[in-house]
């Protein structure tokens, strides 16, 4: 099996997002679980996991469509940081710290459409 997404810096940073956002989560109340802390957990795996998924197809056109996915996920982890910031669930300490890592990941992101775009034109 082809892994060429572990080579990636993105996908290791965004796995690394994720097993904080795990840690994160984990003292978050457990009215929560279903809520919050599962929706927070599955967008923060779904960026390294669409990055994976999209660097195992043939195609740019379809890594592309996967790279936009785990954007989008890094965009819905972002709002969702917020959310909890705002409900006192996170210190504010935290939520700079992985509003940091993601603003790293997002860049490093758009650096990698940037080219795969290249490869389709």
């Amino acid at each position: 099996m082809k892994r060429a997404h572990k080579n990636l810096d993105v996908w290791r940073d965004s796995v690394e997002l994720a097993i904080s956002v795990y840690r994160l989560t984990e003292n978050f109340p457990k009215s929560e679980i279903y809520g919050l802390t599962s929706q927070m957990r599955r967008a923060a795996v779904s960026v390294p996991s669409n990055i994976a998924e999209g660097a195992a197809r043939t195609s740019p056109k379809e890594f592309l469509q996967f790279l936009n996915m785990a954007g989008g996920s890094l965009s819905e982890l972002d709002t969702q940081l917020v959310i909890a910031s705002e409900l006192h669930y996170i210190t504010d300490s935290s939520r700079q710290d992985l509003e940091t890592t993601m603003d790293t990941i997002a860049m490093k992101l758009a650096g990698l459409i940037s080219n795969v775009r290249k490869k389709l034109q």
